[in-house]
């Protein structure tokens, strides 16, 4: 993270009631915790994205949700990103991670979109890979043809109950990436 003004906080998910409760919605789940945590409210809305402003960390730092659906979530985060001129290096992405078990969560920066493909449209957005990603782990479902009902389907009641605690600590990675730096917030986060 640079010294420039604002810093930016996305959310990766799909917007409506119909999957606001899925594993892939995991992203949107802890930017409303971070708004909720702050005493701020994602209910401004600009370039197709839900979003807040306030001060976290002593940051100005942006909140937002892209409401274009997972797999155009680039185009929002661009503009948005360009309006206010936050580079990438100041961007971190939170969202679902198959690869990683259930209420895992890791930090990756300058890393590949590994099949993801909000991930995707973001990095062919900006024409880079320099973002931080707070990855949580939503587990896999074993095999490739089970995917899309998997990341798109509800949580089970296992992972319901561990839910919160998944959402704090994902929450908690972007918090120690804001007050320490990404390098230190690796070390950190990514040991546990």
């Amino acid at each position: 993270m640079s010294d420039a003004k604002f810093k930016l906080i996305a959310g990766l998910g799909n917007p409506g009631t119909d999957y606001a409760q899925t594993r892939h919605n995991i992203g949107f789940l802890v930017v409303d915790a971070l708004a909720s945590a702050s005493c701020l409210e994602i209910n401004k809305s600009r370039f197709d994205a839900a979003y807040a402003k306030g001060r976290i960390k002593d940051l100005d730092v942006f909140l937002v949700k892209p409401m274009s659906y997972m797999n155009r979530s680039g185009g929002p985060i661009q503009k948005f990103a360009a309006y206010y001129k936050i580079e990438l290096p100041d961007i971190i992405l939170v969202h679902d991670d198959m690869d990683l078990d259930f209420g895992k969560i890791k930090i990756v920066q300058g890393r590949g979109h590994g099949g993801h493909n909000g991930v995707r449209s973001i990095m062919d957005a900006f024409g880079q890979k320099e973002c931080i990603r707070v990855k949580v782990g939503v587990g896999h479902p074993g095999g490739q043809k089970g995917v899309i009902g998997h990341v798109l389907g509800r949580f089970a009641p296992d992972e319901q109950q561990v839910l919160d605690d998944t959402v704090a600590a994902a929450m908690d990675a972007c918090l120690a990436i804001l007050g320490n730096g990404v390098t230190r917030a690796m070390n950190t986060v990514n040991t546990r």
